[in-house]
């Protein structure tokens, strides 16, 4: 699966506008199967999905930890936390 710049800055701004899970699944899709893959940003949007309902983020968080260190999901876990602190209650 393929995202044009416009597709990834379209999902980075609905997430800043409602942060929504469907928003925020995207753009774990996107960071996970994107051009430029990050298994760290992809878990810790796919982690914020999950807190918000998304069944099918969790489980590609699932699949994606069993490719990480312990480290990047702490890292994963640590931005995501700033992120729901700093940004969207």
């Amino acid at each position: 699966m393929a995202f044009t710049d416009s597709e990834i800055a379209e999902a980075h701004a609905a997430v800043r506008a409602a942060g929504d899970c469907d928003n925020l699944y995207k753009l774990g899709l996107i960071y996970s199967t994107g051009p430029e893959v990050d298994l760290v940003q992809a878990h810790m949007w796919f982690n914020l999905a999950a807190v918000r309902g998304s069944d099918a983020a969790k489980e590609c968080r699932r699949e994606l930890s069993d490719m990480m260190s312990k480290d990047e999901i702490a890292q994963a876990q640590r931005s995501a936390r700033e992120w729901l602190s700093v940004k969207h209650h």
